[in-house]
């Protein structure tokens, strides 16, 4: 059993990553349905919490159905981000996040997210002042450093451990690899192999099959997978990951009707959440997700992300289910 200080996320946890702009409560309570065993908000500044501004206090709302889920903070002061620590503890998450891993120039270099990985000092003192301001638990996320010469995660990640975090998520790159080339799952390993280090470390990047979960389980042992992109669009498949990794056999993949359902739960709780014209407004960015690979759609998607009336886009969704209902997902 893979636990979290005391929050029980049984044997091998399938996180969902905190993803700017995509892991809002919509969008877990949909991820939450298909099976994630623990989620995270998106990123939330921490000048944005102390200032009260009203997107980031909109971006501290979970649900009770949504649990466990982390608040994941971000910034570059220490005080700014104590403070921020302490409003989002008050929120009653289950863990506070820090992100030490968002490679975005806007964050990097003002010296917060990935930036912090040039001044490690820095990064283990801030660490510090959030474990002894929280009474939660409190994690991590992060990359192998910022660049080729710098990647000192082990040292690293065993000096976060030391000034008193309960887990580890890592991202296979560096900073200065952003997103591109293969991400390098052997520093993770590294990590989890290092006999002082005892609690969950988690690795995250390139992950977007069954096959490739259970590959890399047995090869780099982490005690956990952390997803990000391969989940939009897709969100059943931390089933399907949990299916194969149970049966060795893959989930039938879901029809139109079941891909019809996952993006009507996620528009309703869209508007909900964010209102009728934001709700419908933001969810256009997923249509392309949802319905990707399927052949003469494009004239239905740019209907989905015109239409402005929130009955034109259930009666778009029903009709799509009708027109494609026997559309083949198995190639």
């Amino acid at each position: 059993m893979v636990k979290i200080d005391n929050i029980e996320l049984g044997e091998f946890p399938l996180l969902l990553a905190p993803m700017e702009d995509v892991s809002d409560p919509p969008f877990r309570a949909v991820c939450k349905k298909y099976g994630a065993d623990l989620m995270y908000t998106e990123f939330i500044s921490s000048e944005g919490l102390i200032r009260d501004a009203a997107k980031s206090k909109m971006k501290l709302d979970i649900f009770e159905y949504e649990r466990p889920v982390g608040i994941q903070i971000f910034g570059a002061d220490i005080g700014p981000m104590r403070s921020a620590a302490a409003i989002a503890e008050a929120a009653r998450p289950d863990l506070i996040d820090i992100n030490y891993g968002c490679p975005v120039k806007k964050v990097a270099c003002k010296g917060a997210g990935a930036g912090i990985l040039q001044n490690i000092p820095k990064m283990v003192n801030m660490t510090r002042e959030i474990v002894n301001t929280c009474e939660l638990p409190v994690t991590v996320k992060t990359r192998l450093g910022w660049d080729d010469n710098s990647k000192h995660i082990v040292e690293v990640a065993e000096r976060l451990q030391d000034v008193g975090i309960k887990a580890i998520s890592i991202h296979g790159r560096t900073r200065a690899q952003m997103y591109k080339g293969e991400a390098d799952w052997s520093l993770i390993a590294d990590v989890r192999n290092n006999p002082r280090m005892h609690i969950p470390v988690f690795g995250n990047g390139d992950i977007d099959t069954p096959e490739k979960v259970v590959e890399y389980k047995n090869r780099f042992g982490v005690d956990g997978i952390m997803i990000g992109r391969a989940a939009i669009g897709t969100p059943w498949i931390f089933n399907e990951i949990k299916h194969f990794m149970k049966t060795g056999e893959h989930l039938a993949p879901p029809t139109m009707q079941d891909r019809i359902a996952a993006v009507t739960m996620h528009f309703e709780r869209s508007i909900e959440w964010k209102g009728e014209r934001l709700g419908v407004v933001e969810m256009r960015r997923h249509y392309t997700n949802y319905f990707k690979g399927i052949p003469n759609f494009k004239p239905h998607r740019l209907q989905l992300v015109t239409f402005d009336e929130v009955d034109e886009i259930r009666a778009k969704l029903n009709e799509i289910a009708v027109l494609f209902s026997d559309h083949d997902f198995s190639n």
